[in-house]
């Protein structure tokens, strides 16, 4: 289901103003709102709806600066646009500091506002789309983990259905579907049958398997790409499939592919929190690949790789090896092999920053962590690709870099010196030249500790739906370094009691 543009509050205690910015914006296709006092405005904005607040300096029962404060206090990631007829610089100013993204005097022209309009809705929306893949990401990082110990603390003879129903459980739970069902091939690659599901009213073995290469998921696993679409009735695919029992119209497929040979597919089927939309396919990707590592261990996939092996001895070729084809995916794949096969802090992290590197034609690749005393962003690995090197110490209040840790906001920019918040000093390398740049917090719990960021070549685009994928994996890496450095110095201070105690 596509989602709906997000509404325009309208704030203005004069009528004549208040029913012309209305007329402009909902002839611009802007759906509104009006307020004609500081509380009612304030009210009015606690609306999720509300993505944009067109709010004028001067109201009856309060300043309109107080209104911005109390606004942004209450959803720092509303877009708000002051009006004002006084052209005072210190008011613009104070505006400007407090959050606005925008300063419109009146008379207002009807194009300049409905372009304002447009680019703070147009704003709002990208934060708030990044902000909900991120938000996914992080469940993806914490259900594979909770996945991870189910399986190592479930009894040998339960291990199996213990995987696949927490395969999805974890899924339901990362994207917030309605419904989930695990698929399995068998060995001749013919049919698809349920072997788990989630929010499935009917018994498991009354439910129908499907044909290899027809239908949604037949088609899935034979193209071995995400299938994922946001509304079926409007999908030439799937004309007539309708939404049948389903609380949506909404589903994802997604191929599991274990050791490059196909094994099965994922349904997803969206719940009434969330929408699935087509800029999360590499969410999907990510699943799908972190499921596919765990089913290694399935018997029924074990006997699809041995019928695989044996084939392709045969020469028989009857499965056909799948290939990473999404730079995106691939760079997933490899930044969590690097995790998976290195224990030793510096060695996971020269092999995570390497495979960033390679993929994607970058250097420097660089992760800074917070220093102890939470005053600077310290360099604690990078790779330098024979190009040129990072700096050893960054401020965390200058520059891109700055925002990014103060705020958690990801940036992907092809040009960051055309960004206002560029620092010259700050967000280039050592050289001081200027490049396409993804730069990504660290978060662990919740908290930030420090930055990647990736200097790209020029030309390269600086895509987001990457830098979100590298803010998730790194974390579990950089997770993974603090735990295991935790674990050895307590080791350490265990081994030096016992010596004293000899002593």
């Amino acid at each position: 289901m596509s989602q709906a543009r997000s509404r325009v509050l309208i704030v203005d205690d004069e009528i004549f103003f208040l029913e012309a910015i209305d007329e402009i914006l909902t002839d611009s296709g802007f759906e509104t709102l009006r307020a004609e006092d500081g509380e009612s405005a304030f009210e009015m904005a606690a609306d999720p709806s509300i993505g944009v607040v067109v709010l004028d300096v001067r109201l009856p029962d309060m300043d309109g600066i107080q209104v911005l404060a109390c606004i942004r206090e209450m959803r720092p990631d509303l877009a708000i646009i002051m009006l004002s007829a006084s052209t005072d610089q210190e008011i613009v100013l104070e505006a400007l500091r407090l959050g606005a993204c925008d300063y419109l005097g009146k008379p207002l022209h009807d194009e300049e506002l409905a372009l304002a309009v447009g680019r703070a809705l147009d704003g709002y929306e990208a934060n708030a789309e990044r902000k909900r893949l991120r938000q996914r990401i992080d469940r993806l990082v914490e259900g594979m983990e909770r996945l991870s110990q189910l399986v190592r603390l479930a009894a040998p003879e339960e291990r199996v259905e213990v995987l696949r129903q927490g395969i999805v459980d974890s899924a339901s739970v990362v994207l917030r579907t309605s419904r989930a069902s695990l698929m399995l091939a068998d060995t001749d690659r013919e049919w698809l049958s349920v072997v788990a599901s989630r929010g499935v009213d009917v018994s498991r073995e009354t439910m129908t398997a499907r044909k290899i290469g027809e239908g949604a998921s037949g088609t899935c696993f034979s193209e071995g790409s995400v299938l994922c679409v946001p509304d079926v009735e409007i999908d030439s695919r799937f004309s007539g499939r309708g939404p049948g029992n389903y609380e949506s119209s909404a589903f994802a497929v997604v191929p599991l592919v274990c050791l490059g040979v196909p094994v099965g597919v994922l349904c997803l089927t969206e719940g009434a929190e969330e929408e699935l939309t087509l800029e999360e396919t590499n969410v999907l990707r990510l699943l799908g690949m972190q499921i596919s590592e765990f089913l290694a261990a399935d018997p029924e996939v074990e006997r699809l790789l041995a019928s695989a092996n044996a084939a392709g001895a045969e020469g028989i070729g009857s499965f056909d090896l799948v290939e990473p084809i999404d730079g995106d995916a691939d760079l997933a794949r490899a930044v969590c092999e690097a995790i998976a096969a290195e224990v030793e802090p510096e060695r996971v992290l020269r092999m995570a920053l390497g495979a960033v590197a390679t993929r994607l034609g970058a250097a420097p690749v660089s992760l800074y962590l917070q220093s102890t005393d939470g005053s600077t962003l310290d360099l604690e690995a990078e790779v330098d690709g024979g190009v040129v090197g990072d700096r050893e110490q960054l401020p965390l209040d200058r520059g891109l870099v700055g925002g990014v840790s103060q705020t958690g906001q990801l940036v992907a920019v092809e040009s960051p010196q055309d960004d206002s918040r560029f620092d010259s000093a700050v967000d280039t390398p050592t050289d001081g030249l200027a490049r396409p740049m993804i730069c990504v917090p660290i978060r662990l719990r919740d908290k930030g500790v420090g930055i990647l960021r990736v200097f790209l070549e020029q030309g390269r685009p600086a895509s987001p739906q990457t830098a979100e994928i590298l803010a998730a994996s790194f974390s579990a890496a950089v997770r993974n370094v603090l735990l295991y450095r935790s674990v050895l110095q307590g080791i350490e201070e265990v081994a030096e009691a016992r010596r004293a105690s000899r002593g």
